[in-house]
């Protein structure tokens, strides 16, 4: 009998931990397609297409793309994100519905359309990327708290659907990750304060009592051991990759 290739899908696959994770999974012998709104590939083995995850439709459509070329999916990473900063009573309407459609909601409809065909074959993969933030309280970041640790709740309850069938569904919750995203705040603190790249990585690194930042590899080896077969008792559970931020 000829050994199954599993298909791994893997939203916001084109940077940050997302690509991290697809690479990852590439390279253990995954078939790995990743979802985003510009599309395109990340390799010559990592095929890509459209998803806006705040859309039904579109999820709808890029789902069955996928089944109509692969014919199964056995793992989905819900990496797609975003990040947005204001105070509790700055926190615009738009800004809370945004942070929410994309980090939750988003999540949900990604695993509402895959869970039918994993449930079909009696096997699945879910991994939620969600965050220190699900656990701890960050002043100006009401929305994206709250999108995080509602993750963990629809985690749990994914879980508990799936054991029966086959399907896991865990989360990782890392701190600050030295992604684009992050170079991003990094560049735009050193244009605001005049101090030097260095000066404010290292404050960024200092929030952490490890006293580095997180590498994306790191939180994409800990992915690949939860899609892997070997990972069939592990569910429901959330792994911090928190470089003891939490202590």
């Amino acid at each position: 009998m000829a050994e199954i290739r599993r298909v791994a899908v893997v939203t916001g696959g084109l940077s940050g931990i997302g690509r991290a994770i697809a690479e990852r999974l590439d390279r253990a012998g995954f078939r790995v397609i990743t979802g985003s709104r510009r599309g395109g590939a990340l390799s010559a083995t990592i095929t890509g297409g459209r998803l806006d995850v705040t859309a039904p439709d579109s999820v709808a459509a890029f789902t069955d793309a996928v089944l109509a070329e692969h014919g199964r999916i056995d793992v989905l990473v819900n990496a797609a994100g975003i990040y947005e900063e204001a105070a509790l009573i700055g926190h615009s309407e738009a800004m809370w519905s945004r942070t929410l459609e994309v980090n939750l909601s988003g999540s949900f409809r990604m695993i509402r359309a895959v869970f039918p065909v994993m449930q079909a074959q009696g096997y699945g993969r879910i991994i939620n990327i969600a965050s220190v933030a699900a656990h701890q309280g960050m002043a100006g970041n009401a929305a994206y708290c709250a999108s995080k640790a509602g993750l963990l709740g629809l985690g749990r309850c994914t879980a508990l659907e799936g054991a029966a069938h086959g399907i896991t569904c865990n989360s990782i919750s890392p701190t600050w990750v030295e992604t684009e995203m992050l170079q991003g705040f990094m560049a735009a603190d050193v244009a605001r304060s005049g101090r030097s790249a260095a000066e404010v990585r290292a404050d960024y690194a200092a929030t952490n009592p490890q006293g580095a930042l997180v590498q994306p590899g790191e939180v994409a080896a800990l992915a690949a051991f939860l899609a892997s077969e070997e990972a069939r008792a592990i569910t429901m559970a959330d792994y911090q990759i928190n470089a003891g931020a939490l202590w």
